[in-house]
């Protein structure tokens, strides 16, 4: 399952995640971030309950765009004991996502 992520939830659902957390920062009218979106679906389903995996919209919560300094979409970024770990910016085949996913386990 892919969760939607804002201002009002960040703080809990990723800064205190007790689990690695995937956030794919996209907007609607991205080309790159729609081609990603059923690669990242399909991870969210085989990670479950290893990673939490989740989206924001960087049109809809620019503030924490900003505050990961989101220049470029999609911007695919991990988190772990709140920290950012690792990050992807733009589109990147399955295979490639997969061993990102591996790696921040």
């Amino acid at each position: 399952m892919v969760n939607k992520f804002n201002v009002s939830n960040f703080e809990a659902e990723v800064l205190q995640s007790d689990i690695p957390v995937f956030v794919d920062f996209y907007a609607d009218w991205c080309g790159p971030c729609k081609m990603m979106s059923p690669v990242i679906d399909k991870l969210a389903e085989e990670y479950a309950g290893r990673i939490k995996v989740g989206k924001v919209n960087v049109d809809d919560d620019s503030e924490l765009a900003v505050r990961y300094g989101i220049m470029s979409i999609p911007n695919m970024v991990f988190f772990k004991n709140g920290e950012v770990v690792d990050r992807v910016v733009g589109a990147i085949p399955k295979p490639q996502m997969q061993a990102k996913f591996e790696k921040n386990l």
